[in-house]
């Protein structure tokens, strides 16, 4: 088996008496698309924010790149190489989209933000950020305001931030989420791009996205992980298709 770049053992976490991730043990492979989904309520986005660190496991562990990381906070998984998309980015306004993703460089690089510099003075940084605009097709608005770009643009600059933040593996929670049916089929088509060239784990509500994109599925019900496989497998799994009978349009 391929190495695991990021992998979770009994992950745990309780709200009160509520048990919303229960004993969760996951992996993500090198250039793999694995695919978490579940009915709503399932325990996704607590899973997600445990990967990133937005919030601690209560007993379990997360390990990446081979070293346990479950007590670091947010920013230094972000360091490390662990990202998180769409959900957390921040975008400043009135910056144009070059200089919001030579930001999103510089912070993975720099242990501060050196303001008294000039934001565009460092090549290689900037030469990150237009290689990240390209990946995403952002290239043509580099120079915009990012106040004037519209909802689609706007999830393509978080997602080219966090590229140029150059991700070890990149956490996708809904990045379809809010968009229209033409913008949805652009996202999924710059997936398969970065298929590969990224380890992703991805969680998305869109059922022929999913299908489209992973490697694997994991099938997260009630917090706890009731099957992975390959898409066909879940997909032709009679456990799972009852699970999902007449909630297609909610996992």
């Amino acid at each position: 088996m391929s190495e695991l770049l990021l992998q979770t053992t009994a992950l745990t976490k309780r709200f009160g008496g509520l048990l919303v991730t229960d004993d969760v043990s996951i992996d993500v492979r090198p250039g793999e698309v694995h695919a978490i989904i579940g009915p709503n309520g399932a325990g996704k986005t607590t899973l997600i924010n445990q990967l990133s660190g937005e919030l601690h496991a209560d007993s379990g562990n997360v390990v990446f790149l081979g070293k346990r990381i479950t007590a670091l906070p947010i920013y230094e998984r972000a360091r490390r190489g662990l990202l998180r998309s769409y959900q957390i980015t921040s975008i400043f306004e009135d910056f144009t989209v070059l200089e919001n993703t030579v930001l999103a460089a510089m912070g993975a690089k720099e242990h501060a933000f050196r303001f008294w510099k000039p934001l565009l003075g460092r090549q290689d940084l900037v030469g990150i950020a237009r290689e990240a605009l390209d990946i995403t097709g952002m290239t043509a608005r580099a120079e915009a305001p990012a106040s004037q770009l519209a909802y689609g643009e706007r999830r393509q600059l978080e997602l080219a931030m966090t590229l140029a933040a150059q991700p070890k593996v990149l956490l996708l929670d809904e990045p379809m989420a809010g968009m229209s049916v033409q913008e949805s089929a652009g996202v999924v088509e710059l997936l398969k791009r970065l298929k590969g060239q990224y380890s992703i784990l991805l969680i998305e509500h869109d059922m022929n996205a999913v299908f489209a994109l992973a490697d694997r599925i994991t099938v997260l019900v009630y917090g706890k992980a009731m099957m992975s496989g390959t898409p066909d497998e879940i997909r032709n799994d009679p456990e799972v298709r009852a699970v999902y009978l007449g909630e297609e349009a909610n996992v």
